[in-house]
């Protein structure tokens, strides 16, 4: 009887576990920098619902050069597969709207149809729509979206890093493979508190962006293919860093250009001062020996002259 009851309360909770979605609600904030220096903020949230998730992603960047604010809603299944996103943008004055869904019901495509995503972007006045091949491990990702690598991590464990794709939603839109390389674990502090931090390389449209992740596999760093740009979880310091600043890379290269004119300017000092001083010492020694010789050689010529004039 004990055995028949353990195994109806193990049949039982394995149920309820597989009736509840793959993750539990979360959020987070980071701070987006440039070489070190902080030029933002980004966040995502993720809410349970009874079908998946529904998540929202902010971003903010204003620094010279670029001003840049980004809010997404977003869709998921229980197994992250995209169902619907909008996202409103701007970049440096310019609006973009955009919107992604599936084209075709999962289940109800015909046979020998390819599933397809229906992609809508406006941007300065125009609008395109593109139909794009579309895979169940798809990610969408706008540019310094911290939800939408949370996402990509999600997916990465349940495919073992395999078959995954990403939705990059510029000009007309494109959907491209992502390759993983994972990496040896490193060390890094959350909170305070030590902390493994598993390390996996995304190659995406050609492009390199390194990702760090806790034991929970959320998302704690990530430094973006953007020259220098990074996002970095509130709490997180990644031990050692994952690239050096640009500000030591400048100092650096400071003391050399004091350190080489230096010997240039004791060098010259001695010449001037040691070539014309022998000269003036030897030049009139040789002169003043050889008029004294002349005068040695003329004094026996005196008497010979005066001896014959004595007899006279």
């Amino acid at each position: 009887m004990r055995n028949f009851v353990h195994f109806s309360l193990t049949a039982l909770l394995a149920s309820l576990i597989a009736s509840t979605p793959a993750a539990s609600a979360q959020s987070a904030s980071f701070v987006v920098s440039q070489h070190g220096i902080s030029v933002g903020k980004a966040s995502f949230s993720f809410t349970a619902n009874p079908s998946g998730y529904d998540s929202t992603a902010l971003v903010i960047i204003n620094m010279k050069g670029l001003d840049y604010s980004l809010s997404k809603t977003e869709t998921l299944s229980a197994a992250n597969h995209l169902r619907h996103v909008q996202l409103s943008a701007a970049v440096n004055g310019s609006a973009v709207d955009i919107t992604a869904a599936p084209d075709t019901i999962p289940g109800q495509i015909p046979p020998g149809q390819t599933p397809t995503l229906l992609l809508k972007i406006s941007a300065n006045g125009h609008t395109t729509t593109t139909r794009l091949p579309a895979h169940s491990a798809a990610v969408f990702l706008p540019d310094f979206d911290p939800g939408a690598l949370e996402t990509l991590l999600a997916l990465a464990v349940a495919r073992n890093n395999r078959n995954l794709w990403a939705i990059i939603p510029k000009k007309e839109g494109s959907v491209v493979p992502v390759l993983l390389a994972t990496y040896a674990d490193e060390k890094g502090t959350l909170d305070g508190k030590p902390v493994v931090v598993h390390h996996l390389l995304a190659t995406i449209a050609g492009t390199e962006t390194d990702l760090f992740s806790g034991p929970e596999n959320q998302l704690l760093q990530a430094e973006l293919p953007q020259l220098g740009f990074a996002l970095i979880r509130n709490g997180f310091i990644l031990t050692p860093p994952a690239k050096p600043g640009a500000p030591p890379a400048q100092q650096n290269s400071i003391p050399p250009p004091a350190q080489n004119p230096a010997p240039p300017v004791q060098t010259p000092v001695p010449p001037p001062t040691q070539t014309p001083t022998p000269p003036p010492v030897e030049n009139p020694t040789p002169p003043a020996q050889q008029p004294s010789a002349p005068p040695t050689q003329p004094a026996p010529a005196p008497p010979p002259a005066q001896s014959p004039q004595l007899p006279n």
